[in-house]
């Protein structure tokens, strides 16, 4: 009964996320449901010390990162520099390779340290404006970002320096590029099948007459200028945004140290400032802050002229987008702390095959909690010792189990009411019933691609 209560809410929640209700509203309703029918008498204190709790700590955490994120991409879009960058790769890979030149561009920021909510917001609208140019429907651009941004750089290309890359080297005691060749294999099978699927999608589009369509919402707003920027120029805030990213990661904990401690006066008790948990963060903050201010010093009268009301949209993206993510993240914590939960856990634990049991582990958790990262980490910290024995009583090395691990948490993660999701499809005003389907094939693919790796494991030996 205790699983069932999990699953329904699970369903419930995903059904409307589906339907386009808020999941700011029906992931607490969704949550407190799965309570209630557990204990009546949790409900306040599981909504005001888990739901609550977890919502504003990742508001606290992560909001600055949607705002600058969204800011961002605003201002590369009134500056022109949007446009001119995609002149630049149509001339390059053609009008009909659009989709491509999307994907590959999320995938260079992303593995470059560029938050995936970010690269959400900054490529949007070179998205759009290609896909117009190419005249390739809209419903279209949620599948392609999906594919370049939350897959094989998210997880599986060895040392990407995404958290879900980072989370199981704190388990296994290995590296951000651990099993190159296994990452390698997964990351090809996933941009070569991603890439196959989205072009027969197109294929069908064209064939059906369907082009870009009209009456969208949250459309680009068009650059008026008679000149284009310089391609160079319009890349260089990009540029500016990957390469700061890694130097201020690098930067930063040596500037601080492990913790920082501020005495503020008229307070008995200091400040103190957990920096390595944080140091990720404030990096692509200040990365963030100095792309703005390159836009501006670079574009200045042609973007302020639009600001005022280009920042107003921005920032009401920014708040929908962090609120609905921070909606999931509460829900996740309240399911994982439900007997259901657990019930699951140990069903999980009774697969033999050591890869086969942390791949499903880890994907089912993280399809649960809407979470890669949050499924993982629940994952790894409930059963990473069973994990271990059973690799070391099999000869298996803690490389393959930390790529397995990373490659699932990125599998079944991107359900509906998963906030990257409903992000990514808030950014681009399109819905669920509309765009989603072509997000949930490129969520197969890459949960397909952690049993590829494993078999490529098995049957040959490399890592």
């Amino acid at each position: 009964m205790s699983f069932l209560i999990v699953l329904l809410a699970l369903i419930f929640l995903m059904v409307v996320a589906y339907r386009g209700f808020s999941v700011i509203l029906f992931a607490p309703v969704a949550a407190m449901l799965a309570v209630l029918l557990t204990d009546p008498g949790l409900v306040p204190p599981m909504f005001t010390s888990v739901f609550m709790d977890k919502m504003v700590g990742f508001v606290k955490l992560y909001f600055p990162v949607f705002l600058l994120g969204a800011v961002f991409g605003k201002v590369i879009e009134l500056s022109g520099f949007s446009k001119s960058i995609v002149a630049l790769i149509i001339r390059l890979v053609g009008r009909e390779r659009a989709m491509l030149a999307i994907v590959l561009v999320c995938a260079v920021l992303t593995y470059g340290g560029v938050s995936l909510f970010v690269v959400v917001f900054a490529v949007y609208p070179f998205a759009a404006e290609m896909f117009r140019q190419s005249n390739i429907p809209k419903r279209l651009i949620p599948g392609t970002i999906a594919l370049g941004a939350f897959t094989f750089t998210m997880d599986a290309l060895p040392g990407t320096p995404q958290i879900q890359n980072i989370i199981p080297t704190s388990f296994f005691q290995t590296d951000t590029w651990a099993a190159p060749w296994l990452g390698v294999i997964g990351s090809v099978f996933i941009l070569v099948t991603g890439l196959a699927y989205l072009e027969w999608r197109r294929r069908q589009a064209l064939a059906r007459g369907e082009g870009y369509g009209s009456g969208h919402s949250n459309e680009p707003e068009e650059y008026t200028q008679q000149t284009l920027p310089h391609p160079l120029v319009a890349l260089l805030p990009l540029v500016l945004v990957g390469v700061l990213n890694k130097v201020f990661t690098l930067m930063i904990p040596l500037y601080y140290g492990k913790s920082h401690s501020l005495a503020l006066a008229g307070s008995a008790k200091p400040v103190v400032t957990e920096v390595s948990k944080v140091a990720a963060i404030w990096a692509v903050e200040a990365a963030l802050l100095v792309g703005i201010a390159s836009v501006l010093l670079l574009a200045f009268d042609t973007v302020r002229r639009r600001f005022a009301e280009g920042s107003k949209v921005a920032i009401s993206g920014a708040l929908l987008a962090s609120m609905n993510t921070a909606s999931e993240y509460g829900f996740g914590a309240v399911i994982a702390g439900l007997p259901g939960f657990l019930v699951v856990a140990d069903a999980l634990r009774a697969v033999p095959n050591p890869l086969v049991n942390e791949a499903l582990a880890v994907t089912s958790l993280a399809g649960i909690t809407g979470s890669a990262s949050g499924g993982m980490s629940i994952a790894l910290a409930a059963m990473s010792d069973t994990f271990i024995q059973a690799a070391n009583a099999a000869h298996i090395p803690m490389e393959v189990l930390h790529r397995v691990a990373a490659m699932a948490s990125g599998g079944m993660d991107t359900l509906p009411h998963n906030g990257a999701v409903i992000t990514l499809l808030a950014v681009s005003g399109l819905t669920h019933r509309v765009s989603y389907g072509d997000i949930f094939a490129v969520t197969c693919i890459k949960t397909l691609a952690v049993f590829v790796v494993i078999g490529t494991y098995y049957a040959f030996g490399i890592y």
